[in-house]
């Protein structure tokens, strides 16, 4: 029997490459975005990113007991997250706005969208299932954030400070995976699995969102 993590990747296969085709990934990725686009997605970064210690806190809070174990590796997770919001921040300052407009401006409403489906699954439906987010959100930056970055801060001639966001994920999240892979090996729980499955469908899809929101027309 192959392990979850093969299974889930290869069940999550159709809404990867659907999400990889869309048009502000691709062009963000050559580093064909105009800047006010790349300022909308830094904005719309931060407005989920700073959910995501709360969200790790939430799902940890909502395990049964008989998943110490997964709890534990959420304590990992919750150390290496903390403050990434505010790196965001740091890149926005950079590219010239005012950091205070986003982090008491509202979000676009995919990115609303999102957060509450991330706080109903854990909440309502299943903690573990949070963890189909964590696949979408790290998987992504594993496989654009680098290059976006080095091609964007090239075409809009902004300093490497403006981009400590996605520079740092790329090769962050590179770690992330290999520990998420282990992770996702251990969860044998059917229902578990189901819904990790069932929730990155969702994620990418949500994710998918938005990216779509971001105006490319600048």
């Amino acid at each position: 029997m192959s392990e979850f993590f093969n299974v889930l990747m290869a069940s999550t296969e159709d809404e990867r490459a659907e999400f990889l085709k869309i048009e502000t990934l691709q062009k963000g990725s050559v580093g064909e975005l105009s800047l006010k686009s790349y300022q909308e997605f830094l904005i719309q970064a931060y407005h989920h990113v700073k959910h995501t210690t709360p969200l790790l806190m939430a799902c940890g809070s909502y395990l049964p007991s008989n998943k110490e174990w997964l709890r534990n590796a959420i304590a990992e997770y919750i150390e290496e997250e903390l403050g990434h919001q505010e790196w965001i921040l740091n890149d926005i300052a950079a590219t010239g706005l005012d950091p205070e407009l986003t982090r008491f401006g509202k979000p676009l409403q995919a990115t609303e969208l999102m957060v509450s489906y991330a706080y109903d699954m854990i909440r309502r439906v299943n903690p573990v299932g949070f963890f189909g987010m964590v696949l979408v959100l790290e998987g992504t930056s594993v496989s654009l954030a680098t290059n976006a970055a080095i091609h964007l801060q090239k075409k809009l001639k902004l300093p490497a400070s403006a981009f400590s966001y996605l520079s740092s994920h790329g090769s962050l999240d590179i770690e992330h995976m290999g520990f998420y892979e282990e992770l996702m090996n251990k969860v044998t729980d059917s229902d578990d699995q189901r819904d990790i499955i069932h929730a990155a469908k969702m994620f990418y899809k949500l994710y998918g969102d938005i990216f779509h929101s971001i105006n490319l027309s600048h």
